[in-house]
């Protein structure tokens, strides 16, 4: 790869899903040593938990995964992002109708669901919030971002 891929993950605060899939995103990289190649941040839609960490759920269940979000911090996603990015992936499609509402006239960012790069056999179109449910809400979010994360790097990794 030439210069580095730009990637942004976006969910609603930025404290479960989007921050995990930074982390597991970042460990794929680095497991395929391509470190040099790519620079990923998350960001939310909403402004509520901005400076704020990962939730400790999340934490707690990723920890166990080998995944450190402990220093990662909450900001919201800007117009900005379509000029510094070259993917952004939304968690969700509330998340990324919101983001194509903010999306610049005419800027090149691409855009997907994150579920595009879910294996065939996951039928799911969004990650879900594990926010109010239960622990088994966190491992399923796990679950998918880590076929996702892998399945990503390797769409990008065959288009470069």
């Amino acid at each position: 790869m030439g210069s580095k891929t730009r990637v942004l993950f976006v969910c609603l605060g930025n404290i479960c899903r989007s921050p995990t899939a930074e982390a597991v995103f970042r460990d794929c990289v680095e497991r395929a040593g391509l470190e040099d190649s790519f620079d990923v941040d998350s960001a939310g839609t909403g402004d509520w938990h901005v400076g704020g960490s990962p939730d400790a759920r999340m934490q707690d269940h990723a920890r166990r995964r080998g995944f450190d979000l402990s220093e990662l911090r909450a900001r919201q996603a800007t117009i900005e992002d379509f000029h510094a990015f070259d993917w952004i992936v939304a968690m969700d499609r509330t998340n990324h109708r919101e983001l194509e509402a903010l999306r610049p006239a005419g800027r090149g960012s691409r855009l997907e669901l994150m579920s595009r790069f879910f294996p065939e056999h996951e039928a799911e179109l969004d990650v879900p919030d594990p926010y109010y449910g239960g622990e088994r809400g966190f491992e399923r979010v796990l679950d998918l971002l880590e076929h996702g994360c892998a399945c990503l790097l390797e769409a990008l990794r065959a288009e470069a």
